[in-house]
Formats: structure tokens, sequence, C-alpha cells
């Protein structure tokens, strides 16, 4: 006889979930005036923990192959490779010593726990390893008030890289964090930095990204300290940007946490995959998105740091294809926010460790790749690998690409917000359209859908995998021409493993396309998405 418990449980397992509702996506299909300005094609880039920069991409002698063909693989998509930014917490620990044989050199102390970073020459034939044309943000040193230090780091940079390699510098990592700074101190002394760095280097145009905040902004917006905390807006307000020194602004976004046990509790597969929720939060920003892009031009507001749980992901949930999801509609609904470009976190938790954190040592469970083998895994490449894929083909090699999120939409107010919406999914259906404004009738009908069924399936679940069905009727300029759909598929929401994964039917585990491409062509207008699964249609 089986166990009354046990009979609920298997029965819960054994029940089907039901699809959802067919959705029509409703016109007018013309450019929406809340789309985004044009897309930079650099949109997905990385942010790489300085310390750990050396196990990413190796060095001279030893070039990590994976870490490099995975960059080209992007690049081939779009014509530029992604963005790579040199930081994270241990740059505040990180140190210039012209004498240093070896690349990057790292002290940690017999517990585990990093205390700095020195890096030499040689580090700059590390970097030389990335593909042609990628540019760099480096990090300096704000947590010691030393400003010899960074000026020093700061000058190595500048003779260790090319010009068209160096992108902009950031002073300090985080800095909301750490020596009791407000928005007044902490710009009298990046500003003066700032000034003082580029006069050394004889910097004529602004080259300096602001703030790399962490804390999320205070809602709502005009509860009292609101204004008072430290970001990219109350940092130019005090005056951070008086000598012309900010190319772009920077903040950092971790929607979930593993830090300590409040917060672990509530980082899962389905409270991470859900738009509802992501729009919740990204939403947060709009205002300060507007009020920078104001001051800076529309490519300058950009998140420099993100990934979906902070202090190193979640195991069962960072390193699934529930990821892969989530890092796609992050990224679409950001570039619909008219963030520029967004810099994916890999790193590992070395430092400034806590007792109440879920993990230590090895690399991250967010990464999109293991390079090496560590405490964590082995060898490997995570599904959410193949969300850049997407996005990356998505974008295509075009500079006049704008993006609008079609539904949910857009409120009065700007946000999409899906329950406000009505959106009986429950935030689990999204379509995103791309209008390129250098074709003809640029402006009547997009190019390209990106639709996504955030609707969890598990590969463990018995029964019919559910599906919706989009009808893109309105969207279609010639509907007597078939649409060629690419989908992002793997068998759930809860596998880890790349070889499962597949992008246009072909999966990325050795670093490399392995399977024949896959794409279907339909007279249809109704395109059917499994659940956990995503699709870009070409018009």
């Amino acid at each position: 006889m089986i166990p009354l418990t046990l009979f609920c449980i298997l029965a819960g397992i054994l029940k089907p979930a039901l699809s959802l509702s067919p959705l029509r996506l409703q016109g007018p299909p013309t450019l929406p005036e809340d789309a985004s300005h044009p897309l930079n094609p650099a949109l997905a880039s990385f942010s790489i923990e300085t310390a750990f920069f050396e196990e990413f991409f190796g060095n001279a002698s030893a070039p990590n192959q994976l870490s490099l063909n995975l960059l080209e693989n992007i690049k081939s998509r779009t014509g530029v490779p992604p963005e790579i930014r040199i930081g994270g917490i241990t740059a505040d620990s990180t140190h210039w010593d012209p004498n240093q044989k070896v690349a990057l050199s790292n002290f940690i102390d017999s517990t585990g726990a990093l205390h700095n970073t020195t890096l030499g020459p040689q580090f700059w034939k590390s970097v030389g390893l990335l593909p042609q044309g990628t540019k760099i943000i480096m990090t300096l040193d704000l947590h010691d008030l030393d400003f010899e230090g960074a000026l020093s780091m700061a000058e190595a940079t500048v003779k260790g890289l090319s010009p068209s390699q160096f992108l902009s510098f950031e002073i300090g990592n985080e800095p909301d964090h750490y020596l009791s700074f407000t928005p007044q101190n902490y710009t009298s002394i990046w500003a003066t930095w700032a000034k003082n760095i580029s006069a050394a280097l004889n910097i004529k145009t602004p080259k300096f990204q602001i703030a790399a905040t962490v804390e999320d902004p205070i809602w709502p917006y005009d509860t009292p300290g609101a204004s008072s905390a430290l970001d990219c807006v109350s940092a130019l307000a005090a005056g951070s940007n008086k000598d012309n020194v900010v190319a772009t602004c920077s903040e950092h976004t971790y929607q979930y946490s593993v830090c300590d046990p409040p917060r672990i509790a509530v980082a899962t597969l389905p409270n991470l995959v859900n738009h509802t929720r992501l729009a919740e939060y990204l939403d947060l920003w709009q205002p300060r998105i507007k009020s920078v892009r104001a001051q800076l031009g529309d490519d300058s507001f950009v998140i420099g740091e993100y990934n979906s749980v902070s202090c190193s992901g979640k195991d069962g949930v960072s390193n699934t294809f529930g990821q892969a999801l989530w890092l796609l509609d992050t990224t679409l609904y950001a570039a619909s926010l008219n963030v520029s470009r967004l810099y994916l976190h890999q790193g590992g938790p070395l430092a400034l460790q806590s007792s109440t954190q879920l993990n230590h040592g090895g690399l991250s469970f967010y990464d999109m790749w293991y390079p090496v083998q560590n405490q964590n895994g082995a060898i490997q490449v995570f599904p959410s690998y193949s969300s850049y894929l997407f996005i990356a083909e998505a974008l295509g090699r075009s500079t006049s690409l704008r993006i609008s999120n079609i539904f949910p939409s857009r409120q009065a107010n700007g946000s999409s917000i899906t329950t406000a919406l009505g959106d009986e999914s429950a935030g689990q259906l999204v379509a995103y359209g791309f209008w390129d404004t250098s074709k003809p009738n640029a402006h009547s009908f997009p190019t390209k859908l990106a639709l996504i069924n955030l609707q969890i399936f598990n590969q463990t679940e018995i029964g019919q995998r559910p599906s919706a069905e989009f009808d893109i009727t309105e969207y279609r300029q010639n509907k007597n021409r078939p649409v060629t759909i690419r989908r992002l598929q793997a068998p759930g929401a809860d596998v880890k493993a790349a070889n499962l994964t597949t992008w246009a039917g072909q999966n990325f585990a050795s670093g490399e396309a392995a399977g024949a491409l896959k794409e279907e062509k339909q007279s249809s207008s109704k395109i059917s998405v499994q659940a956990s699964e995503a699709v870009l249609v070409v018009l």
C-alpha cells in the first residue's frame, strides 16, 4: 500500500500542467513611441572579477581556448565582441607591480579568503588574448583611498592596452558599501581623482564610468532618504561631472541573493523565471535611466555588473536552463528601458566571505561556464550561455535596431508590471519586437520578434509538456512570405547540462557548435512555444 502522503506527492507529480491560453499580439505593428534608442551591438557583455581573470582567459603561454571560443561565437553573430569590464569586489584590493614576473598573483590565506591581487606587465598579454576589437573597462581601487596606487594602475592600463581597446575607467566597485560614502563626499574624492588621472595621462575626452553602486533604488521614489542614496543620479547632482570626465553611469543589479538565510529561502527557480517579478525589479531604475540619459546621452546608462543571485549564485537555480530564460528576458527588458549594455558578472566567492552566505570557494554557480576545474564542478558550459547567442542573433549586424516590449506592453507610467495589465499568464508569456530603422518601411513593421514562454516545466515531470500559442498576425507585413523560427530549448527549466541545451538545434557544450543547424519555416501566424522555451521569429 502506498502511504497517503506519498500518494499525494505522486499525484502532484503526475498531474499534467495545463497549457496557457492562446495569446494574440495586439497591434499596431508600427514602431512604438516608447521603443528604445538604437541598440548597442555589445548589449550582452561581461564583467570578469579581477582576481579570476587569468582563470577565465589564461595567459600568453596557456590561453583558455574554451573561454575564447565562447566569446568568438558571439562576435561572429554581431561583428562586435562583448565588452569586458575587469572589476568586481576584488578590484578594490588590486595593486600594480611593474616588476612582477607573472600576470596575476592572488594572496589567499589558509581559510580560502582572498586578501589582495597584484597585476604585472604580463597581465596585458592575457587581456590581449580576447577577440580582436574587444573594449575594456578597468576598475581602479578606491577603497584604500590611495590615489598614487590608482594612478599607477590607470597609467599601466593606458600603456598596456591599445587606444582602440581602452574604453573607460571605473574608480571603485560598489562604493555605497564602504567608507560611509554620501553623494557629496564620494563626489569630492571621485571627481578629483578622475580629473587628476585625466590630466596625468593626457586624456582629453570623458573616459570614466561613475558610481558602480549596488543598492536597489528606494521605492517609492519620494520616500525620505531616497534622493540621498549614493547612485549615478545623486553623484551627478553633487557635481561629479563638473570637469566633463563622465562618459557613462553604471549601477549593479542582483534580483535575488544567498548572502543570508532569509534571502536564500526566496531565491527559487519559480521566483526567478517570472516576467512580472523581473519587470517590477528593473522598473525601479527607470527614473535614474531617464535622468542619466538626459544629462549624458542615449548610450550612457549601463548595468555594469549583474546576475541572478548575489553571493555567487545558487545551485539548481543559477546554473540551470531557467537562468537562460531569465537572462534572455532580463537583457531584452532592460534594453527596452534604454539600458545600453549589461555586463554579466563571472567569478567566484573568495572575498569578504561571511558565515551566513551559502557559498564558499570555487567558481560561482551563476557563471556561464567553468573555464577550469574547481570545487564546484568540472570544466563545462552552462545552459545560460546559449541565451547570449539568441541575443546576438536578434541584434545581428545592425546598428539601427530598436526594441519594444509588446507584451505585456507599457502602462502610462512606463512600467510593464504584468498584473496591472490583465496578463492572464501571470508573468509567464513575454513578447518583444525589433524594428530596424535602416530598412524600407522600417517604422511600419518589426523585422524580428522574440517570444518567451516562462511557464516552468522541469525535465523530471511526467506527462505532456504544455505549450502556448502566440498569434503574430498583426505584426506580419507580408503574410504570404513564410516566417523563420529558431528555438532556445532544453528538456526542462531545471536542466544544468549544455549538451542538453540547444540554440537553433545546436549545443555549445564544447565551446563550438555541435549538431546540425535547425530552423523552421512556416506560413501560419500562430507560433507554438513550449513551456520553458523561447523563439526568435524572423518576419
